[in-house]
């Protein structure tokens, strides 16, 4: 009897997942930084707070929906933007179909392996993500594409640092797959005959490039090509923050932001909303859980811009935590990767049915109608359980354009 392709936690996708994938993909999937306690912390963390539940006066109807960057989603997840990836041959269309028939916002990488025509044809409601990379021309050039496309609101991605190094060692990553890197990479590849099959009846091989970035006449760049291209662009300013919000001119998400006095600099910018997110960990290590410093940044801005949260989520149980402590929603990167790797679109939809499940039950348990009237007092904090970062009056340098 075949195995049921069916799972009930995201913590069975993985598994499968792991089984499934080369060693050298499953651990770029997993990535990190330095001991990799961010990570752990993002989510550790969620399963420190408790629920308040009601044991009378549950609500027989209950609605999950929200809008999130001017665009309507069934439930508050949003399809976080992750970059190019070997997992399966449809990648992020897979995604982006998954996330339409769910009703939810799929956001796409600049670093995506599908062209952004191919992924707003198969999810109208995609936001587009972008580094700072290749100064103001190129950045211009690329999000001209995206709205071209149709993409109807912008994420841009500032909180990396280009953390090298994990103490259980970095994944072989090939900057593209010719002859010699499939010798090369061939028992990894063996050994996970199902990954192979479902790249092999395609016809081709895992694409490397990010099509994404291709530049007009030219061939797209590789991962690692615009990853140097990434790495040698001077940081941006809060000025050029302002500047691309202005250029732009529609719904934009600042991704990254850890710190009150960042939020509050993310507002004078013009932003419309503010992802606080440690890049899932991939960034300096032993940066708090996001989920820890998501109640004093909502504090500070939440009334005046959306804001999203992204890191460790799990289950539909820390949408509900989230949202109770000030997130308008929740952005799930490794969560539906594990999902597409484990059974492709299906798999990706049966995580997303998870989240909203999960989120239903706390909604339904703690006595509510709508996901916007979860709040502080259907949790049980435990002191000293929240962080507070850039609360003090900002210095001249860390306001400096």
């Amino acid at each position: 009897m075949s195995k049921n392709a069916w799972f009930e936690t995201v913590a069975e996708a993985q598994r499968r997942a792991k089984k499934r994938l080369p060693a050298s993909v499953y651990g770029a999937l997993v990535a990190g930084s330095e001991r990799g306690r961010t990570i752990d912390e993002n989510m550790d963390a969620f399963a420190e707070l408790g629920f308040a539940p009601h044991v009378v006066g549950h609500q027989a109807q209950r609605d999950l929906s929200t809008t999130v960057l001017g665009m309507p989603s069934a439930f508050p997840v949003v399809i976080s933007p992750t970059g190019v990836q070997a997992v399966h041959p449809d990648g992020e269309v897979a995604v982006a179909r998954a996330a339409a028939n769910r009703g939810i916002i799929m956001g796409l990488s600049s670093f995506a392996s599908k062209p952004v025509e191919d992924v707003v044809a198969a999810n109208p409601n995609t936001a587009f993500q972008l580094y700072w990379s290749g100064g103001r021309d190129t950045i211009l050039q690329r999000l001209e594409r995206a709205r071209a496309a149709g993409c109807k609101a912008l994420i841009l991605t500032l909180d990396w640092s280009f953390s090298h190094g994990r103490d259980w060692g970095s994944p072989v990553i090939p900057d593209k797959v010719d002859l010699k890197t499939m010798v090369r990479m061939a028992p990894e590849a063996i050994t996970h005959p199902r990954w192979l099959w479902m790249f092999a009846r395609t016809g081709r091989f895992p694409d490397l490039t990010t099509p994404n970035l291709k530049a007009p006449g030219q061939a797209a760049p590789t991962f690692f090509g615009a990853y140097g291209e990434w790495m040698q662009t001077a940081p941006p300013t809060w000025q050029d923050v302002s500047w691309l919000v202005d250029e732009w001119g529609g719904p934009f998400l600042l991704k990254g932001v850890s710190r009150i006095d960042d939020a509050r600099r993310a507002v004078d910018a013009g932003v419309s909303a503010i992802s606080v997110s440690n890049h899932g960990g991939n960034n300096l290590d032993t940066t708090p859980a996001t989920i820890r410093i998501l109640p004093s940044i909502a504090e500070a801005v939440g009334d005046q811009i959306e804001v999203v949260l992204d890191g460790g989520v799990r289950r539909g149980s820390d949408v509900a935590k989230a949202l109770a402590l000030g997130a308008r929603a929740v952005l799930i990167g490794r969560a539906y990767l594990w999902g597409l790797a484990a059974n492709g679109q299906a798999g990706v939809e049966n995580v997303l049915d998870i989240m909203r499940g999960g989120l239903d039950s706390a909604v339904l348990g703690t006595g509510h109608a709508t996901v916007g009237e979860l709040g502080p007092d259907d949790l049980s904090i435990p002191d000293g359980f929240t962080r507070t970062l850039g609360a003090r009056a900002e210095s001249p340098r860390a306001l400096s354009v």
